[in-house]
């Protein structure tokens, strides 16, 4: 691919894992931002951009990575559209991607820029830039959703791009769809474990808990600012998620209560057999 300038704009630990990644991986310059300057003289001091972001380097970018919280994102670029070239390619690395494509397509639409939705299904528990690593999305699933603010040849771009650094598998969907499961498969797992461990008997777990206790509680240990942005710009998509969570657990709950053994039965050979079609 030939080498373009890409700006990657906030470099926590997903932000900073990109910004390693392509440094180690490709031959692009890096251009960091972060509103924390002493993070990204970090990130300089370590090789993982190759200059401090200023609003002024932004003409010089092919790809901007936008690598915040979504409501941050879409304001920084709406902020800095003056700033930017014709035919530059926007991308982020958000949770959501309805809200994205509402705020970003009509501004892309009308300066001439391109908007490819990308979401990556890698992470950690902890955050920052201290955190991060090029090796992050190794193996990992990238899911891309093209736009009215897409063209063919970024949403080539686009992939190369993130082919190069280690994504093992491209994903192209479109914004209902992702922000759909992902209300399923992230979301809705980060408040299952927010409210399981809210338990009262979560005070005496030390002792009687295990590999089944780590697996559930694990996600609890969150962000809450962002999560709680995550989770009301979905909220179409995640409610019904959480209402259908509630109907099965009530559905448990009076089987159990009624002491109904054959329907306990039935019900737990039902998630047994979905767990192993389904994986």
């Amino acid at each position: 691919m030939k080498q373009k300038t890409i700006a990657v704009i906030g470099l926590g630990l997903i932000g900073g894992s990109f910004a390693k990644a392509f440094k180690q991986y490709t031959n692009h310059i890096i251009i960091g931002f972060n509103r924390t300057r002493s993070t990204a003289e970090k990130a300089l001091e370590e090789g993982a951009i190759d200059k401090i972001g200023t609003p002024e380097n932004l003409k010089e970018a092919d790809i901007i990575l936008l690598s915040m919280y979504p409501k941050v994102s879409c304001d920084f670029i709406e902020e800095h559209l003056g700033a930017l070239k014709p035919g530059c390619i926007i991308t982020d690395d958000c949770g959501v991607k309805t809200y994205m494509a509402e705020r970003l397509v009509p501004l892309c639409r009308e300066h001439g820029l391109h908007y490819v939705g990308g979401h990556p299904m890698a992470g950690r528990e902890v955050s920052g830039f201290k955190a991060s690593t090029p090796d992050m999305y190794k193996g990992a699933s990238m899911l891309l959703v093209p736009t009215d603010a897409t063209t063919p040849e970024a949403l080539q771009t686009v992939k190369h791009l993130f082919s190069e650094i280690g994504f093992s598998q491209l994903v192209v969907t479109t914004a209902e769809h992702h922000d759909r499961m992902i209300a399923y498969t992230s979301q809705l797992c980060h408040i299952i474990s927010s409210a399981y461990i809210k338990s009262p008997s979560e005070l005496e777990h030390k002792g009687y808990s295990g590999g089944s206790y780590r697996d559930l509680t694990r996600v609890a240990y969150l962000n809450e600012t962002m999560w709680t942005e995550l989770f009301l710009e979905n909220k179409q998509a995640l409610v019904p998620e959480i209402d259908e969570v509630i109907k099965h657990l009530q559905e448990y709950r009076d089987v159990i209560a009624a002491g109904d053994e054959e329907t306990l039965f039935q019900l737990l050979q039902d998630g047994r057999k979905r767990k192993e079609q389904f994986g």
